[in-house]
């Protein structure tokens, strides 16, 4: 499929062109491969939810066949035997290809996510660019510490890669996600078998192509498309991944650690659901606040229906529609902007995660209402807090249990800044070198020492 998508419904979008879709199939050390089924999935474009091609799906052969593929680049290949300023020569080529091919990529994420062209030309693509960048830089400087032992040993640490990793990516940012778990997984020397979301799997094809040219060995960096219940299951109960690392949903993320648990034990990283609120005091500045928001299609029609679903919930419930509600236009997966006004804290939109544009406004008096309102959820991912007073804001980020607080900002993100959940919101760190450190285990080495001449 080729053309051109003039988004004239929406304002802020250019005309972009439509790529070809080069890969489709799946990406097993080194190669595009048919599915061993032989069967394949649509491909939809969430602008007008019409399918823009066709995609081989992955099952649990298929991961067998990634995870071996993946096991021998691990234990016999020269991934994690490398240096690590050779590994991170290869992720800068990685990111250069990248930055190369940013067009293309950017379009691939517009058509298959939704996402606005213009959003992730200049944000996402370039974005993935720098997380590359970022590991590739650090992937030298993996060390351990010298241990003062007692009378007659020393002992040092090894941080060594953790093996086979398993990462499972959702539909909202396909490239961001690809490479949040990627770039630190490759700099500690793992190798990967990736899933990305059964919504949006072209980017993610593109990268494995991309990881290719660079020079990746054949395994390292596996890409099999497919639905969670088949090869996402698949991925969190094999007995040969060492860790599997996901996003996405509280109900999947506990699907995911009871499979890890009932297979070997493997270590999982979940970063979930989320209920994130932004405090604003009295005394705000507006103006001279600074966030991140975007209007773009819904990533399928299943997230389409669902969003709709919470707004009549609120409605039926006793919250005031203050704007919104409705789909925008009648193609594609577009709802309006929505605002409710008189939402209580036992509301369906005040207690669930809606993942989409819909925002509940509640009023409270004093400080110590708005801790109590913002920590009353299962939830504690991030949270905003908007004032002036520096007291304020001290207390209330000390006091609200969420992995990122925001002060006088808002989805305010980093590749240097960890990112993680607190409660159901699951846990483990994205970003910075907490990630990296995910990816790596940790290794005594203890020695005898003989008439030391100090101790």
């Amino acid at each position: 499929m080729a053309g051109e998508y003039n988004g004239s419904s929406k304002a802020s979008e250019s005309v972009f062109k439509i790529p070809p879709i080069k890969f489709t199939k799946l990406f097993i050390n080194g190669n595009f491969v048919d599915s061993v089924s032989g069967k394949t999935f649509e491909a939809i474009d969430p602008r007008t939810g019409e399918a823009i091609t066709r995609v081989s799906d992955g099952d649990k052969e298929d991961i067998d066949l990634a995870v071996k593929a993946a096991r021998q680049a691990f234990d016999h290949g020269p991934w994690p035997r490398m240096s690590g300023s050779e590994r991170g020569r290869i992720m800068m080529k990685f990111a250069d290809l990248i930055e190369e091919n940013v067009e293309e990529l950017a379009a691939l994420d517009a058509i298959n996510g939704g996402k606005l062209f213009s959003h992730c030309k200049a944000m996402d693509i370039p974005g993935a660019a720098r997380n590359l960048r970022y590991y590739a830089g650090a992937a030298d400087k993996i060390h351990g510490t010298v241990l003062k032992l007692s009378e007659g040993f020393q002992g040092y640490t090894l941080r060594e890669p953790i093996g086979v990793v398993g990462s499972i990516i959702p539909w909202n940012f396909p490239t961001i996600m690809f490479f949040m778990k990627a770039g630190p997984a490759l700099a500690a020397g793992c190798t990967m078998v990736v899933k990305p979301a059964e919504q949006t799997p072209l980017s993610a094809l593109y990268y494995a192509h991309l990881a290719k040219l660079a020079g990746l060995p054949d395994g390292v960096l596996n890409v099999v498309n497919g639905f969670g219940e088949t090869a996402g299951a698949a991925i969190s109960s094999h007995m040969d991944i060492d860790k599997v690392t996901f996003t996405g949903s509280t109900e999947v993320g506990r699907k995911i650690m009871t499979a890890a648990a009932a297979s070997n034990l493997k270590p999982v990283s979940l970063e979930l659901g989320g209920k994130s609120p932004l405090l604003i005091f009295e005394d705000a500045d507006i103006d001279t606040t600074k966030g991140k928001f975007v209007l773009q299609a819904l990533t399928d029609k299943k997230q389409f229906q669902k969003i709709l679903s919470y707004i009549e919930h609120g409605k039926r419930e006793g919250a005031t529609l203050l704007t919104g509600g409705k789909r925008l236009g009648s193609k594609g997966f577009y709802i309006e902007p929505t605002i409710f006004t008189d939402v209580k804290e036992d509301m369906t939109i005040a207690k669930e995660e809606i993942f989409g544009p819909v925002m509940s406004l509640m009023k409270f008096k004093t400080m110590e209402e708005a801790i109590k309102r913002a920590n009353n959820t299962t939830y504690g991912l991030a949270a905003g807090v908007i004032t002036k007073n520096l007291n304020v804001a001290n207390m209330v980020s000390r006091s609200i249990r969420a992995g990122i607080i925001w002060l006088n900002c808002y989805t305010a993100f980093d590749v240097d800044c960890p990112y993680g959940g607190y409660k159901m919101s699951g846990f483990g760190r994205e970003f910075g070198l907490d990630a990296l450190n995910q990816y790596l285990q940790i290794k005594s080495i203890v020695t005898t020492i003989h008439d030391s001449p100090w101790h």
